[in-house]
This record gives C-alpha cells, sequence and structure tokens, in this order.
C-alpha cells in the first residue's frame, strides 16, 4: 500500500513540474523596431487569462512554456508562436498535454505570422498605416524617459472604413487578457461607436502611428427620436496606462456627444471601480465651471437645476451628476469645521441609505406574514446597528475616493 501511495506522489510531483501560469505564460509585445523582439523590457503579462485557460489560469503539460503574442505597434498584424522546454508524452506519460495553440486560435483572428522573418517584413510596410476614421482631438503628453513631448490622436472609427473590421478583430483580443468579463461584440449592428487612441512616432524620418487604447461605445433608442450612448468597454493597452490616456479619450467621447441634440446622455455598462474614478474626475473638471456648481450653491443642496444644465449641456446622466455634486461639495466645504462637516455627512449618507430603506420595506412587507414571537424587537437592532457602521464605512471609502479626484484635477 505504501509503495502504491509513494508512486502515486512521485508521478504527481513528476505532473505537478508541467503545469503552468497561463498569465507568466502568455508574452505580449507591441513592436515598433526590430530590436523590440529581442528586448524583455517591451514584454508585457496578462491581468487575466481564465476565460480561455479556465478559472485556475493554468496550461498542463509543458515545461518552460511561453505563449508569444505579438503585435506590430500600429496595425495590429500578430506573430503567434508557441515554445517550450519539454512536453508530456502520451507514450510515456499516459497523459495529453493541453491544445495551447487551439485555445488560442479560438480569440485571435486568422492570418497571423508564425515566424519572426515574416512578421519583421510585414513590421517594414507598417510606415503605410494610418489611423481610421474622423479625427477629433489632438493632445501632447511630456515624456520623462524621451525627454521630449509625445503627440496623440483620437478618432472616431466605423466599420466602413477601409480595413477597419479586420483591425478592430486584432485590437479585441486584447479585452480577453485586461477586462474580467470581457465578451467580443456583435460589429455587424451599426449602434456601435468606436474611439481610438494613437501615438505618433518616428521611425527613419517617417511619421507612424501606435495604437494606444479604445472605446466602443452603443446607442441606445430612447422614445421618441434621442439616443442614450452607452460605453460598453475602455481599454488603455498596459505600455500606456497611468499616463492619463483614459481621461482624455473619455473627455473627447464626451465633447463629441455634447454636440449632438439628439443625445439624451451618456452611460456605462458594469463599470469597473477604476472605470468609476476615471468617470468621476473627467466629468468633476467638466462641470466645474458651471454656475448651478458654484459654491454657493453647492451649500444649498443638490437640485434639479444640476441635474437638467449638466445634462443638457454636458450630456451627464442624473446619478452621475449627484456624484460630481458631492465631490464639488466636499471641495467648497471646511471639514474642519462642525457644522458644515455635520451638513455634508447627512446629505450624502442620506442618499447612501437610500437601498438600506427599501431593503427595510422589504423587510416589513415580510414580516408582517411572519408571526410577532418569530420576529424579535432583538433583530431590528443588530439590524440597525450593522446598518449604522456599513454606512459609516461606505461614507469614509466615498471621501475618500472623493479626495482622490479632486488631488488629481489640482494637479491637472
Amino acid at each position: 500500500k505504501s509503495l502504491f501511495f509513494s508512486g502515486l506522489t512521485a508521478m504527481e510531483k513528476k505532473l505537478a513540474e508541467y503545469k503552468c501560469n497561463t498569465n507568466e505564460a502568455i508574452q505580449l509585445k507591441l513592436v515598433r523596431f526590430p530590436e523590440d523582439l529581442e528586448d524583455d523590457n517591451t514584454t508585457f503579462n496578462p491581468e487575466y487569462s481564465h476565460q480561455v485557460f479556465g478559472d485556475d489560469e493554468v496550461a498542463f503539460g509543458y515545461k518552460g512554456l511561453k505563449i508569444l503574442l505579438y503585435y506590430i505597434a500600429g496595425n495590429l498584424s500578430t506573430l503567434f508562436r508557441i515554445d517550450y522546454t519539454s512536453k508530456v508524452n502520451e507514450k510515456f506519460d499516459c497523459v495529453e498535454a493541453d491544445d495551447v495553440e487551439s485555445k488560442i486560435r479560438e480569440i485571435i483572428p486568422p492570418g497571423f505570422c508564425t515566424n519572426t522573418d515574416d512578421f519583421v517584413s510585414l513590421l517594414e510596410k507598417e510606415v503605410n498605416f494610418k489611423p481610421f476614421g474622423m479625427l477629433l482631438h489632438t493632445y501632447s503628453v511630456h515624456n520623462e524617459e524621451a525627454g521630449e513631448d509625445i503627440t496623440y490622436q483620437i478618432y472616431k472609427a466605423d466599420m466602413t472604413c477601409p480595413g477597419f473590421r479586420e483591425y478592430h478583430e486584432r485590437l479585441q483580443t486584447f479585452l480577453m487578457w485586461f477586462i474580467e468579463t470581457a465578451s467580443f461584440i456583435d460589429v455587424d449592428d451599426e449602434r456601435w461607436n468606436y474611439f481610438l487612441v494613437f501615438e505618433k512616432y518616428n521611425k527613419d524620418g517617417a511619421t507612424l502611428f501606435a495604437t494606444v487604447g479604445y472605446m466602443t461605445v452603443y446607442n441606445y433608442y430612447v422614445y421618441p427620436d434621442k439616443t442614450r450612448p452607452r460605453v460598453s468597454q475602455m481599454l488603455i493597452l498596459p505600455p500606456f496606462q497611468g499616463e492619463g490616456h483614459g481621461a482624455q479619450l473619455l473627455e473627447t467621447v464626451h465633447r463629441y456627444y455634447m454636440s449632438s441634440p439628439t443625445v439624451l446622455d451618456i452611460t456605462a455598462e458594469d463599470p469597473s471601480e477604476n472605470y468609476v474614478k476615471l468617470r468621476d474626475f473627467v466629468l468633476v473638471k467638466l462641470c466645474q465651471d458651471l454656475l448651478c456648481f458654484s459654491p454657493v450653491k453647492l451649500m444649498q443642496g443638490f437640485s434639479q437645476e444640476m441635474v437638467t444644465e449638466a445634462q443638457q449641456k454636458l450630456k451627464i446622466n442624473k446619478q452621475h451628476t449627484r456624484r460630481v455634486y458631492e465631490i464639488l461639495r466636499l471641495r467648497a466645504t471646511n471639514m474642519g469645521d462642525a457644522e458644515q462637516s455635520r451638513s455634508y455627512r447627512l446629505d450624502v449618507k442620506r442618499r447612501l441609505i437610500g437601498p438600506y430603506k427599501k431593503k427595510q420595506r422589504e423587510l416589513a412587507k415580510m414580516r408582517r406574514c411572519l408571526r410577532p414571537e418569530e420576529m424579535t424587537n432583538q433583530l431590528n437592532q443588530i439590524d440597525l446597528n450593522l446598518q449604522r457602521e456599513q454606512l459609516e464605512e461606505s461614507f469614509q471609502q466615498l471621501v475618500s475616493d472623493y479626495r482622490r479626484v479632486l488631488e488629481r484635477l489640482a494637479q491637472a
């Protein structure tokens, strides 16, 4: 018996060596120059790979597995190759290695390169690549490393742009690695808008364009003659994160829709925490100069005037306007003053307690159906104390988020 078990563990140990974390195995690159291929500094890894490799994010059957997905910086032509030092063998190990290649092939469009030479020769043609669609906004960011200002441009594209459909297929593969619940969209639905960010860079005296990130927005119909654009996906590629491109993109998209009389307001589908922080910053920046948000009016409380003005002028919906109000009111409030601070706290908590009150009403309904002795007063008491704690916690968290937005605003 003991022999059998020790045999099993030896086998298990051996097989354990053939497990690879797919977030580490997948190596991504955005390539501008041939030397980028050998430069480890240009490599980045996924944050997620569970949608392709399962919740464990593991590939079985290989030692030293490397899944190379290299993209040409502009048009995103792809090199896909798998390297490993050894692989389990069905004959000897009686187990089969995962079919890593077909899993990747499911999400990347056909027509990729499988060897470096083909990829490098495509790189030479990159000088012909131009951004798709209509230029909306140009801005520059000072780059410390390069010691110069780098120029970026934001374009609005659609499926009628020649080559855009194929380009978008390559671009959307990044969603799988960086958005936890990503899914591909139906590009044949004409209500999608696409907004793209590019960097201008020089290569041998020519100006080239590199893909930085993008956003997809779906135009929902609102009766009788309006639309409500809803942000669906937004991704700034990792090499460009933390440089302010997300804020530039979101502000540009707002400004684009602001000029349209048929747009009601802009919403977002299932926004992540990071997106909410970004949106807070952009919307507060847009709203801070509106008359309805003057310090005097902020101190009088949230008003219909704020809702109307933010919606009509800036296409901001009521829920988001309320957050903008709370952030700007925090800036106008002296939190060291007991009276001002108490007034602010009550104002925000009154909004936060809404969902609790709803739950309370539902509980009350349930209680009417139960016999009095089944529901004791004690239960209500516990519930209320817990509620107060949770409320205070939510409030403190919110204020610290709001302060970060205000700090970023002060630096902008």
